[in-house]
């Protein structure tokens, strides 16, 4: 992160706060396994991601990183121009460490793919004193804070022990582990373990797990091209997956098999999983009050667990700029952007 944020300070920056930054025409975008993250590599797999690149000339690679915090770490180190991330996991890593950042496209929210499983019980209230394997820091103890906090409890009665997304099925295998909090398509999989029951999930907290399309804002500002192929990529790739048909089986069954599963448990998944299919069902919620209050409780969470940084001695440390200039924060240090103008040229047929 400190990387990040001397990068930044070595810039100029323009009256809207954002760094001046050089044009370029090849981008890189991170992405990792999700149930809605899975139409990027399926839309570079379609030569989607190449007849909107092409049509603005530029080049435009989608790049798989295995552990999903990895990839947000190496976009804040600027190894990336863009990365598929959490609203949340967007505010506390990279624009936690300094990393003025934009949501460019609000692709969907968590709608029961990420969820507390517990093995010999039967509700959330039976996890108290026991230890919890999660992505420490993730959406998952946002995901658990706010489960314990419906059966009356908190954080301090249990004990959270931080393990890789990719090391979840495997560690609640063990006999030893009783509570893991994930998401899908791990949820799917600690589900089938012998006693496990699905306690708590995020079909109880919509739209508080987002999923976005973050990018770079000098990056975006410098290359509005960018944003306007992503946005393209994006609702094309959507208009083909939610399709009714032979082609839209063919390109779920894609996706399937890059997440690794089969047609029918990415089927199960995304019907946990809501995704905004049509920009203006986007925008609409990108300019919803509804959305600041999410990201007010989310930022709330954020700075009571320590996720802004030693530095940050308020919540408002961090300036989060939503459409309209409305802003929670601080409005002269904006590191997080809600962005509606592509999606809204998707919506209005200008791309």
């Amino acid at each position: 992160m400190a990387l990040a944020a001397c990068g930044q300070s070595a810039k100029t920056t323009s009256a809207d706060g954002i760094a001046a930054e050089a044009p370029k025409k090849e981008f890189t975008i991170g992405w990792s396994i999700y149930a809605g993250w899975m139409p990027w590599p399926y839309a570079q797999e379609a030569g989607i991601v190449k007849k909107w690149a092409d049509k603005y000339g530029i080049a435009i690679k989608m790049v798989q990183v295995n552990d999903y915090v990895e990839s947000v770490n190496q976009y804040t180190a600027g190894k990336l121009d863009g990365v598929v991330a959490t609203s949340m996991d967007t505010l506390t890593i990279p624009a936690a460490g300094g990393k003025d950042t934009s949501v460019v496209i609000v692709g969907d929210y968590s709608d029961g793919n990420d969820g507390v499983v517990l093995k010999n019980a039967n509700s959330i209230a039976d996890i108290k004193g026991r230890s919890v394997n999660l992505v420490e820091l993730s959406v998952s103890q946002y995901l658990l804070a706010r489960g314990l906090e419906s059966a009356g409890m908190k954080l301090s009665d249990i004990k959270t022990v931080n393990t890789g997304d990719a090391d979840i099925v495997g560690a609640f295998a063990s006999p030893t582990v009783n509570a893991v909090v994930t998401w899908n398509p791990q949820l799917s999989e600690v589900k089938k373990a012998q006693g496990a029951k699905l306690v708590f999930d995020s079909h109880q907290i919509p739209n508080e797990i987002l999923d976005v399309l973050a990018v770079s804002s000098a990056t975006l500002k410098a290359n509005p091209a960018l944003g306007k192929a992503l946005a393209g990529i994006w609702y094309d790739t959507m208009a083909v997956m939610k399709r009714n048909d032979a082609a839209g089986a063919a390109a779920r069954a894609q996706m399937a098999h890059d997440a690794g599963t089969t047609p029918e448990g990415y089927d199960s998944q995304l019907k946990t999983t809501h995704l905004y299919y049509t920009a203006a069902d986007a925008v609409k919620l990108a300019t919803s009050p509804e959305l600041m209050t999410v990201t007010d409780r989310v930022r709330q969470f954020s700075f009571a667990k320590g996720l802004f940084g030693p530095a940050a001695t308020s919540v408002d440390a961090i300036g989060i700029l939503f459409p309209g200039g409305k802003t929670l924060g601080d409005a002269n240090n904006v590191k997080l952007r809600f962005d509606p103008a592509f999606m809204q040229m998707a919506a209005d047929g200008k791309l």
